[in-house]
């Protein structure tokens, strides 16, 4: 008789085992983030009218909607914009470029049990292959809940530093501020909306976790909660999980990207905020140039 609960008790654990080995879940969640207002462009360009202001609104409010795949088992997960079918005229390469420095683009690999990433990222036309560490964040439990999708989550908050590379951390200026600059740029034409703007030295970010769902894991490079993030918020960007699958028949591929060149994050963040200032300054030369009058 005792052989034979030994013998159960083994097939027990092992099919345990094995059922958590093959685990595997896929997540879709839905981004958006509250578009910049584009006052400060017309302030110092009379060319760019009412009009014309609020139709790049409306498109950059497109731009910053997103869906995106989060594939994930105990220990990695892959998360990946989903691809949309671009329409005629747009042009591929900006699009692309914009789209990393705005939450999308590559596939975001993480490894909860080596705390690592990795992220292929394109950005002018050179492709970049970013392995660092996950950034830790120092949540801190809290008893409220919710239900999202049917899930019982609780939330969780955290403070981060906001990164330079992602143009969804930028927060508008304050009047205050505002009126500085313009006394120490009298006499200068604006012309760049982003001076507008100014990065936080920190960011509150809030989390929806289920402990039902129990994987370490989340969107983007969130991680660290005792249950799957279904939605994260940081004052600008609300990431929400709208659609969860366990065990689906078909298994995905949980595996890094290999293409680019592999840098860590300090050293593309300080590559495309060199480039970025670079750019900054050529459109404020050609905005300061004055006009050149055509003989006739």
């Amino acid at each position: 008789m005792k052989k034979v609960f030994y013998y159960m008790s083994f097939i027990f654990a092992f099919t345990q085992m094995q059922a958590q080995k093959d685990f595997q879940g896929m997540a879709v969640y839905e981004s958006k983030t509250q578009p910049p207002k584009f006052e400060g462009m017309r302030g110092g360009n009379r060319d760019i009218t009412p009009e014309m202001q609020k139709s790049m609104e409306e498109r950059m409010k497109k731009m910053l909607e997103k869906t995106f795949i989060l594939n994930f088992d105990k220990s990695a997960s892959i998360y990946k914009e989903e691809e949309k079918l671009e329409a005629p005229g747009q042009q591929g390469g900006f699009r692309v470029m914009v789209s990393s420095m705005m939450g999308g683009g590559g596939t975001f690999y993480k490894d909860v049990k080596t705390k690592s990433y990795t992220v292929d990222k394109e950005f002018m036309g050179k492709e970049f292959l970013v392995i660092d560490s996950l950034p830790k964040l120092n949540w801190k439990l809290e008893q409220e809940t919710k239900q999202i999708g049917g899930y019982n989550c609780y939330k969780a908050t955290a403070v981060k530093e906001p990164s330079k590379t992602d143009f969804r951390n930028f927060r508008p200026k304050k009047n205050d501020d505002k009126k500085e600059e313009a006394k120490k740029t009298s006499g200068q034409t604006k012309t760049n909306f982003e001076d507008n703007f100014e990065l936080p030295k920190e960011i509150v970010v809030t989390a929806w976790y289920t402990p039902e769902i129990p994987v370490n894991q989340g969107p983007e490079n969130y991680w660290g909660l005792p249950g799957l993030i279904l939605e994260i918020n940081d004052g600008t960007t609300t990431i929400l999980c709208s659609k969860i699958v366990l065990n689906a028949k078909d298994k995905v591929d949980i595996k890094p990207s290999k293409k680019g060149k592999v840098v860590s994050q300090k050293d593309y963040d300080e590559t495309v905020v060199k480039k970025m200032e670079e750019f900054r300054e050529m459109n404020r030369g050609r905005s300061s140039a004055p006009a050149q009058t055509i003989a006739r």
